[in-house]
């Protein structure tokens, strides 16, 4: 069974370590590791982080944050290479929290949460930015392989990305960097928006994929969106996926006039129950899928 697991900011941002009892709720809810964003330096203390994990029972993955300072398609060489130097520091964290995988966005680029809007480029400019990124990539993943640490490339919807936003564009990013520590990174949020098929789109990636986010087409809870979980299932069983999983449940009930909901929120209630259902739900849609009949 796969291990599932919670994004930290379901409820905190930034998480410190006031929050480290939250590690035994998560496990006492059903999931078997926490998506940590990746702390920025100060935030928390790596070693104090690790020993209440472990005291909690929980696995840890790690979710890169980039910004225009530190962003590998960046014709900026001081933030390209910041960009290099934040995803080995990344993989550094990972390593002392005893995490396998840093996902995340890692071409850099954002838009809307960069407050930058998408805009045509010229075609060597295009493939220019792709070099960049290549070379990144395969600077930082010697790095991460150095540490038994592998980089998770998360295509993101064009709203939030304009360098990746397929899972094909994503493969053909991947065959170009040819890094044994390079793989993919699937939301199936994202996906809605730039997929023809979401199951056909995770077996055109197939082994490629090493951690996936099992997100609602409104990102809300598990069973409550459009999101064909039987299929997505049998498609990530028909291509043996056997790694991690995570929820990122951020949508909140609210619905009023003007509240922007790409704006995170800190939680307003408890959604324990909520979460703990989230967890059975996918955990039993993966073991029923696994039968045809």
């Amino acid at each position: 069974m796969n291990p599932v697991g919670l994004i930290s900011m379901q409820y905190a941002r930034p998480f410190t370590a006031e929050h480290f009892p939250l590690f035994g709720r998560m496990k006492s809810l059903g999931f078997d590791f926490v998506e940590l964003l990746v702390p920025e330096p100060g935030e928390i203390d790596l070693n104090e982080a690790r020993r209440a994990l472990d005291d909690a029972g929980l696995d840890v993955v790690l979710a890169a944050r980039v910004n225009l300072q530190r962003n590998l398609a960046s014709d900026d060489q001081s933030a390209h290479q910041a960009g290099v130097h934040y995803l080995r520091y990344a993989a550094d964290c990972a390593a002392a929290l005893g995490a396998r995988i840093v996902g995340g966005p890692l071409t850099g680029n954002p838009l809307v949460f960069a407050g930058r809007p998408p805009a045509p480029v010229e075609e060597n400019e295009r493939l220019a930015r792709k070099d960049r990124c290549v070379t990144g990539l395969q600077q930082a993943g010697d790095h991460a392989a150095s540490v038994g640490v592998e980089l998770a490339v998360e295509p993101l919807n064009r709203f939030e990305s304009d360098v990746l936003c397929t899972t094909q564009q994503a493969l053909e990013l991947l065959d170009a960097v040819g890094h044994p520590a390079i793989g993919l990174m699937l939301d199936t949020f994202h996906m809605h928006m730039e997929e023809a098929s979401i199951p056909e789109a995770i077996r055109l990636a197939g082994t490629r994929t090493i951690h996936f986010q099992a997100n609602e087409n409104h990102r809300g809870f598990l069973g409550t969106g459009s999101t064909d979980w039987v299929e997505v299932c049998r498609a990530l069983h028909d291509v043996g996926y056997q790694g991690p999983i995570s929820l990122e449940p951020f949508r909140r009930n609210d619905d009023r006039f003007g509240v922007p909901f790409a704006q995170w929120r800190p939680p307003h209630e408890d959604e324990s129950g909520r979460l703990a259902d989230s967890v059975s739900f996918l955990k039993s849609h993966l073991n029923l899928t696994r039968y045809r009949r």
